[in-house]
């Protein structure tokens, strides 16, 4: 390992600095800016979709600022930037988790800022506009929203435990996740289906969740949350052995973990 392989701490401070500030002005755009008459007849696939012209309008903002701020850094975002970059950084994207939520005016949306460096995610920031709430992680630095330090919950047996998920949009996926969550909601506290994948992660960081589980997320819809749950004493993590993925993504407090990983792979929650 080189030097340049080691992220310094002034560098991870610069980079959670520019993502607080790229989340926080991408936030105000999509709270002040949503029409308050956006018609629920509206839906993401159609192409002049104003939830869509409000989500790319919001990477538009976060990735000027990141090209202004940081220039020679790579970015991935769900609006399809897509940038190599040349610094070791690279940003991860979600402009907007929990479109139906933003379309129906429910609260859970948020803003999801990750900085990886050389492969390892390092920063991780959730602006959650309508809650008012911002969420941030630097690795090895814990996990804060606001001034408050988080804590996943202490531990607890499955069966007291809340556990949040979420589902698909297509059709066939959905209709798998619903077996899998009928297999598992007899042995648990309840289920929780929030709409919004980071911000599920950050309320598990939170102590508002014991666990989440999901399968088909992307990697702009969990980067920032994993950081921010393992930094507030979450495991995360996939199926037995490997990390969170596309396949399944599970975060819990570490009692919960252990039992709720072995179910989730024996009732096949990783495929449809």
């Amino acid at each position: 390992m080189t030097s340049e392989d080691v992220i310094t701490e002034d560098l991870k401070a610069e980079l959670l600095d520019v993502g607080l500030e790229a989340a926080r002005q991408a936030g105000e755009l999509l709270r002040d800016g949503r029409p308050g008459d956006l018609a629920v007849a509206a839906t993401k696939s159609s192409p002049i979709d104003v939830v869509t012209e409000m989500d790319i309008a919001a990477e538009k903002l976060i990735t000027g600022i990141l090209a202004e701020r940081r220039p020679h850094d790579g970015l991935l975002g769900e609006e399809g930037a897509d940038v190599a970059g040349t610094s070791g950084v690279r940003w991860i994207v979600d402009p907007l988790d929990g479109t139906v939520n933003y379309l129906y005016g429910l609260p859970s949306w948020g803003v999801s800022i990750a900085a990886q460096y050389r492969g390892e995610t390092v920063v991780g920031v959730v602006a959650a506009p309508m809650r008012g709430e911002t969420y941030r992680a630097v690795l090895g630095g814990g996990a804060w929203r606001g001034g408050v330090r988080l804590a996943c919950r202490p531990a607890a047996p499955l069966d007291q435990a809340l556990i949040g998920t979420g589902f698909g949009y297509v059709q066939t996926r959905r209709a798998r996740q619903a077996e899998v969550a009928a297999r598992i909601i007899p042995l648990v506290r309840d289920i929780r289906r929030g709409g919004s994948a980071a911000l599920d992660l950050c309320d598990v960081a939170a102590g508002r969740l014991d666990g989440y589980y999901e399968r088909g997320l992307n990697p702009w819809d969990l980067a920032a949350g994993d950081l921010i749950a393992r930094e507030a004493g979450a495991l995360t993590g996939g199926r037995p052995g490997l990390p969170a993925s596309g396949e399944l993504v599970l975060a819990a407090s570490p009692a919960v973990f252990a039992s709720l990983q072995p179910l989730l792979e024996e009732a096949g929650a990783w495929h449809d």
